[in-house]
């Protein structure tokens, strides 16, 4: 099978591309590196094409020969997509739609697209089921909601094998830290390990879904193999909520440092509480299991160490 990821050279998608080569897969990876990087895929067989996802020209062309699109691609960050809402909107919301239409008019191939928990937004409502009603916070939430019902509106308007997850809060290794936008997991761990201060936006009870990628990757390759899909969106999450103040105690106590923190306010387009219904997950795709946050925090500790302590900042990846 030849799969074409969109935002590969990304966190999520780097790891996604040796999580099919392992399993045999060929890939094509298509990505503009605005924030994906190519070293992300040094050791890999994947076909790099560097392009942009508003360029519905661009995605025909790398289609065309591929068996399923993974539409990972994206324009991230809520206080990101404060600032500039437009752009956000043309790359996720118009980039998902160019993405379906190539796969329309090549191949009618499979199309994977990855959404947000972002999406249920303001809804209170724990676990977070994909029934609940939507209530975006951010343009970014509002431009994965309006992606993922262009993926369902495919499916039903041209028979188009679609399947939109929502993503929780993914984190582990290659996911870039050291920047304004960073997530929260590496931005924590970086600043442990650089002995400053971990900035916790609000009192910290927050909670989330924390899910590791490497069990995201391999619920999207068992996916792929059984060709799913499904005319709803899907909770990619195992039910999880660990606050903010917990992953700094778990931090803490890995390190054996004292961690200092510095709260600062709230910020616009937060979603306080986050965990997922896993039962429409577990229907479609019984049997997986999710890598216990510890050990996946375990594994992004030293991930994050091994590039500290390497002057190449050679990537090291933990065997799936």
């Amino acid at each position: 099978m030849r799969v074409l990821i969109t935002g590969g050279a990304g966190f999520i998608g780097a790891n996604l591309v040796r999580e099919c080569e392992r399993a045999g897969y060929e890939c094509v990876v298509l990505d503009n590196l605005s924030t994906g990087r190519a070293d992300n895929l040094e050791g890999t067989a994947a076909r790099l094409v560097r392009g942009d996802v508003r360029s519905l020209d661009a995605l025909a062309r790398v289609a065309e020969d591929t068996d399923a699109v993974v539409h990972l691609a994206a324009r991230g960050s809520v206080p990101r997509s404060i600032a500039d809402p437009l752009v956000t909107h043309e790359v996720n919301a118009g980039g998902t739609l160019n993405v379906l239409e190539a796969a329309r008019i090549t191949n009618g191939q499979q199309v994977i697209v990855a959404s947000s928990s972002s999406v249920y937004g303001a809804n209170p409502e724990l676990p977070k089921r994909e029934a609940a009603a939507t209530r975006p916070l951010s343009p970014y939430a509002a431009s994965k909601l309006a992606g993922e019902s262009y993926a369902l509106a495919y499916g039903s308007s041209y028979g188009l094998p679609t399947l939109a997850f929502r993503f929780f809060n993914v984190f582990g290794q290659l996911q870039p830290a050291g920047h304004a936008y960073a997530a929260v997991i590496p931005a924590f761990v970086d600043a442990a390990l650089r002995s400053t201060p971990l900035t916790v936006h609000g009192q910290g009870t927050q909670s989330r879904d924390f899910t590791h990628v490497s069990t995201v990757c391999r619920t999207i390759l068992r996916a792929l193999e059984e060709r799913t899909s499904c005319p709803d969106p899907v909770n990619l999450a195992f039910g999880t909520k660990t606050s903010l103040l917990e992953v700094i105690e778990l931090l803490g106590q890995e390190l054996d440092v004292p961690i200092v923190v510095e709260h600062t306010d709230s910020r616009v387009g937060d979603v306080p509480h986050s965990q997922a219904d896993h039962g429409l997950l577990d229907s479609l795709l019984p049997g997986i299991t999710p890598k216990p946050f510890i050990d996946g925090l375990r594994e992004t500790i030293a991930w994050m160490r091994s590039l500290e302590s390497s002057e190449s900042q050679t990537i090291s990846l933990p065997k799936a």
